[in-house]
């Protein structure tokens, strides 16, 4: 697999009968997704998918509006949309996932077998937080380290903070200028939403209206933990494997 939408495959086995695409939260990339190759079902191949800004597109205006980036990503991975594959997204991740779920469908494209959402609010639930991406450098920094994602030690360092800054405030304003269509068919596929017992950003009652969007199966899981739960967490894992086994049984 190739392209400037997706990382280099990270492939569990030989023979994958499973593509899973992750979407990364704000600020994220495929580093937070590359423990997963040796940590995923060996028949599921692991990709994450790559926005402009960022890594390999680093030169690339990174998107502030959510309808023109899924125009553009859905464009990006009909390539590799050639068998069977999952969505999984965190935060922000989450509802370009679901929008792009969406797109396909309203495209008639095949789409996921399962999409599994992991610390966001559902679409429709109203974002309670007041917005960040115009602030300061110094406070808007200073929410990153609030929010767990990004190391107090990295805002430290002057040249990075000049490196991720852009793309950053980008994804940050992608979110919260982020509203969802009205209308249009709901997902058929399975939904699977995560979320930490302490995720001041999706509370488990928030997650739970995911149930929402999709006419198919539902189920939340809640885990101990803050935003950032599912890092180096097993029980997790074993949930994440646990969604996909009915996505690629008997394939």
């Amino acid at each position: 697999m190739s392209g400037p939408w997706i990382s280099p495959a990270q492939r569990s086995g030989p023979d994958p009968r499973l593509r899973l695409f992750c979407f990364a939260h704000a600020g994220g990339g495929s580093a937070f997704f590359r423990p997963w190759r040796e940590q995923v079902a060996h028949d599921v191949e692991v990709v994450s998918v790559v926005l402009p800004g960022r890594e390999s597109r680093i030169r690339e205006t990174a998107h502030t509006r959510m309808e023109p980036l899924i125009a553009d990503l859905v464009e990006g991975l009909r390539p590799h949309l050639d068998g069977p594959y999952a969505f999984f997204g965190h935060s922000l991740g989450s509802v370009i996932a679901y929008e792009a779920a969406r797109a396909l469908r309203l495209r008639g494209e095949p789409g996921p077998e399962a999409l599994v959402v992991s610390g966001r609010r559902a679409p429709h639930a109203p974002d309670r937080r007041p917005p960040v991406s115009q602030l300061g450098d110094d406070a808007f920094l200073a929410e990153m380290v609030r929010l767990g994602g990004t190391p107090p030690e990295i805002v430290r360092q002057r040249e990075m903070v000049r490196f991720f800054l852009p793309f950053l405030r980008a994804d940050f304003e992608l979110n919260e200028t982020y509203l969802p269509k009205a209308g249009g068919p709901a997902l058929t596929c399975p939904v699977y939403a995560f979320t930490g017992d302490r995720d001041p950003l999706a509370t488990p009652q928030e997650v739970g209206e995911w149930r929402e969007v999709t006419s198919g199966h539902f189920r939340l899981r809640v885990f101990p933990g803050d935003h950032f739960y599912l890092k180096d967490s097993e029980e997790f894992l074993a949930a994440l494997r646990g969604c996909l086994a009915p996505a690629h049984a008997g394939r």
